[in-house]
């Protein structure tokens, strides 16, 4: 893959083009701090051009058959699969998460095009019957028109894909602005792309370090049609005001405090490989990563000194090196925040079991830390911690572990570990989220609908459910004589 389009440009009609005002902005690695690439630093001046580019794509891309754009997304697949080493290695060094986790995300990604690739073919409609019997019903779905999709820094090439290959498989055409801190994974995947077949505007890539100018235009221009945002509430709902004047669909997948509740009857052994899968991946820096563990008190203790020892075993360091299972925060306001929440937490009576300790002053490096004692009051049990750290809460009856589980305006994702199928049933459908792991760590994947309720969002990606979102439902009422 020839990696020259990396530096200072921009993907716009199919090919790649220079910022028209010839800025660039530059990549680092948070593991060392070393250059990785200069980028584009796209001007304002070109977002029309990029925004028509879409509009004159789409004019063809939507005529074309489920099938001959399914061929296309299957092309890019495979290119992808073939490329995923040199892909992983780009994310690596410019996101921080270890090789292997990186190279787990790449074919993570592929997945949604090989899934979308599939769902392309089989978007129907339905013949229905009319109140006379002269007419008929029928309705059809249609592309929703060009979209926006805006993704995070945490998985630069998961969240891309995600939005992508449903909007592309359903006829829309797409202007992708990817995070200022990761916009290396996004670039080359497009370049994939184009090498696939989306070289005539059908995909355009746009980076910035002025999101909030792109952003905001993105949702104002009427000729967006939908915006499709990961990222966190408080910019979500900017997004929302902003695309009010133009009524855009919106899907929205927003923070979460995901719980991970553990009663007395579970599997202590698998509940706790359960909480490292949940807790640590990508350092913590994970929407739907445990916030709070809700620990029933007869088996509290024993929980956290199993999480505490399986917790200071895992190795921390470059992502590149062999056998790291953490790398770095993102950047040192990552590493600030987290240091803040537990401060904040130990001042209000929380217990550390394992105290994670930055490497020095200038690293983004932080060890895993685990917390007992912790109480509502504490600022970490209201906001996401985005950070190696394990906050444990204890509960005594069922109604409290539901109640103190619910007690947060996000609702993304939760966690039960149970022995007991009845009980399983009770709390999964009185939890207040989006997804629920029963007896497991890790739930996202390309067939399930993933997705949030209340200040989490709404809209769903991945699953049958996911192209959906970028279709519009027509009626057609036919008159078909006596």
């Amino acid at each position: 893959m020839n990696e020259s389009f990396l530096e200072g440009k921009v993907f716009v009609g199919g090919k790649w083009v220079d910022s028209v005002s010839g800025k660039i902005f530059k990549v680092y690695n948070p593991a060392d701090g070393s250059l990785v690439g200069s980028v584009a630093d796209f001007s304002m001046q070109q977002a029309d051009e990029v925004i028509l580019a879409a509009n004159v794509a789409i004019i063809e891309w939507k005529k074309k058959s489920g099938k001959q754009r399914s061929l296309v997304l299957r092309k890019w697949f495979d290119l992808v699969i073939e490329n995923q080493q040199e892909l992983a290695l780009i994310l690596t060094k410019e996101q921080g998460k270890p090789l292997a986790e990186a190279e787990a995300e790449i074919r993570y990604a592929a997945s949604f095009i090989e899934w979308f690739a599939e769902e392309a073919k089989r978007v129907y409609g339905d013949v229905m019957q009319h109140p006379l019997p002269s007419h008929r019903i029928l309705t059809i779905k249609q592309a929703i028109g060009v979209v926006a999709a805006i993704t995070p820094w945490n998985f630069p090439a998961a969240m891309v894909t995600r939005k992508l290959a449903p909007a592309l498989a359903a006829g829309c055409t797409v202007v992708l602005k990817p995070s200022q801190h990761t916009p290396l994974t996004a670039l080359a995947l497009g370049e994939l792309a184009r090498q696939a077949g989306l070289n005539h505007g059908e995909l355009n890539i746009v980076t910035s370090s002025n999101s909030s100018a792109i952003g905001a235009k993105l949702c104002e221009d009427s000729r967006i049609k939908k915006i499709s945002f990961t990222g966190s509430t408080e910019v979500g709902k900017q997004f929302m005001a902003h695309s009010a004047s133009s009524l855009k669909k919106l899907s929205l997948e927003l923070g979460g405090n995901a719980p991970f509740i553990v009663f007395e009857d579970a599997d202590l052994n698998k509940a706790v490989q359960g909480a490292i899968t949940s807790k640590y991946r990508n350092a913590g820096q994970t929407c739907v990563c445990t916030n709070r563990f809700l620990v029933q008190r007869k088996l509290a203790s024993s929980f956290a000194d199993l999480l505490a020892k399986e917790s200071a075993a895992l190795k921390i360091g470059n992502g590149l090196e062999l056998g790291v299972q953490i790398g770095p925060l993102i950047n040192a306001a990552a590493v600030e925040k987290v240091q803040a929440l537990v401060a904040d937490a130990v001042g209000k009576g929380a217990q550390i079991v394992l105290d994670g300790k930055r490497v020095d002053d200038q690293a983004l490096f932080v060890q895993p830390i685990v917390i007992t004692a912790a109480n509502e009051s504490m600022q970490l049990s209201k906001e996401e911690i985005f950070g190696p750290v394990s906050v444990i809460y204890t509960f005594d009856i069922e109604e409290e572990a539901i109640q103190m589980a619910n007690n947060t305006p996000f609702g993304l994702a939760a966690y039960v570990y149970t022995s007991d199928l009845n009980r399983f049933w009770r709390v999964s459908e009185a939890l207040d989220f989006g997804m629920v792991g029963i007896n497991e760590g890790l739930i996202s994947n390309e067939v399930g609908p993933f997705g949030g309720v209340k200040e989490s969002g709404f809209g769903r990606e991945g699953s049958k459910y996911g192209i959906d979102e970028y279709l519009v439902l027509k009626y057609l009422c036919l008159g078909v004589g006596e």
